[in-house]
């Protein structure tokens, strides 16, 4: 859980596309130090009847259509003396969708209990889905690992290893043959919504850059363009590469699912043993094929144990069928 995270902090995010807020203060600007706390919204409704109980202080107070149309109403009718009762309370802000803006009385009592008044021209409902979305990932429980997270035929591969083991070497090559870079050395993973492991760079200034021994610091992006890279990835396969040994015994069938738990997510884990000879590439892009079968309800192990089940079942029927016609023969 994050230390901080303030209204300003909320305003300065850099969302892009079908994530962006279009967020902007008119009002309250004192208060933009205060502390969003809770990754959660409130729609005030029973707060502007005065009913305070279980009031949601904590959260980001949002105001659709609704509410402000029933601003307007109260405005009109003399009855802003809940506005003060409102505003008694320490929430981090108020926020206008729709384009719309807070009645004159409101925004006077905004401005002197230094609220934060918030606007945006999104609607409500979308508004409320993409601020969900923004304030998951911002209190997400955060683990850094040391390793190399790339995208491999649309699956999520972060490959583990020792020091030297060839972890940048092997992503280089499978962004040669066509694959996307997502972080190397160092992982920044963030889990999102209780099961989503999404990871990224830990170093936004170093960019994609990778260390190569032999060769130095590359740029990934200028080496082989903006298709080679993206800037996060969900964690869906990880890959731990250790030096071949011979007197430990690899999985041959794969029968067995092992897993690996990043931050209370339990995620597939293979083992694969480098030596000379071994294309490690090939074989990360071969998991990443098999991964996606599995998550189409097709597994090539158990195919293969009920292949073999099936043989050993036809070879004990023809050896009875060949024995009780050697007794029948004798008979």
């Amino acid at each position: 859980m994050i230390k901080s995270f303030t209204v300003l902090d909320l305003l300065d995010l850099d969302l892009k596309e079908h994530d962006a807020l279009d967020l902007h203060c008119i009002g309250g600007r004192p208060g933009l130090t205060r502390d969003i706390r809770v990754p959660d919204i409130n729609r005030p409704g029973l707060a502007l009847n005065g009913f305070f109980d279980n009031f949601g202080e904590d959260r980001i107070q949002v105001f659709g259509r609704g509410e402000t149309a029933y601003l307007q109403e109260l405005e009109e009718a003399g009855r802003t003396e809940v506005f003060a009762e409102y505003f008694q309370h320490q929430m981090p802000c108020v926020l206008f969708t729709h384009g719309l803006d807070p009645t004159p009385a409101f925004f006077t009592q905004a401005e002197q209990s230094h609220t934060p008044v918030l606007k945006t021209d999104l609607p409500s409902s979308e508004l409320s889905s993409r601020l969900m979305r923004a304030l998951s990932n911002v209190f997400a429980a955060v683990e850094t690992i040391h390793g190399v997270l790339v995208e491999v035929f649309g699956i999520g591969v972060l490959i583990l290893g020792d020091s030297g083991v060839g972890k940048s070497e092997t992503a280089l090559e499978l962004v040669e043959r066509g694959h996307r870079l997502v972080a190397d050395d160092a992982v920044e993973i963030r889990c999102i919504a209780g099961n989503i492991l999404l990871g990224q760079g830990a170093n936004r200034a170093l960019g994609h850059h990778m260390e190569i021994r032999g060769l130095g610091i590359i740029n990934i992006t200028h080496l082989f363009g903006v298709g080679a890279i993206r800037e996060n990835k969900q964690i869906q396969l990880v890959v731990c590469l250790e030096y071949w040994d011979s007197n430990k015994e690899y999985d041959r069938i794969g029968a067995e699912d092992r897993t690996r738990e990043i931050l209370g997510v339990k995620v597939p884990i293979l083992e694969i043993p480098v030596k000379p000879g071994r294309n490690i590439p090939i074989i990360i892009e071969t998991a990443a094929r098999n991964e996606r079968l599995k998550k189409m309800g097709y597994y090539s192990a158990r195919e293969f144990n009920q292949s073999v089940l099936k043989w050993l079942e036809s070879e004990n029927a023809r050896s009875r069928y060949v024995q009780n016609s050697h007794e029948e023969h004798h008979d």
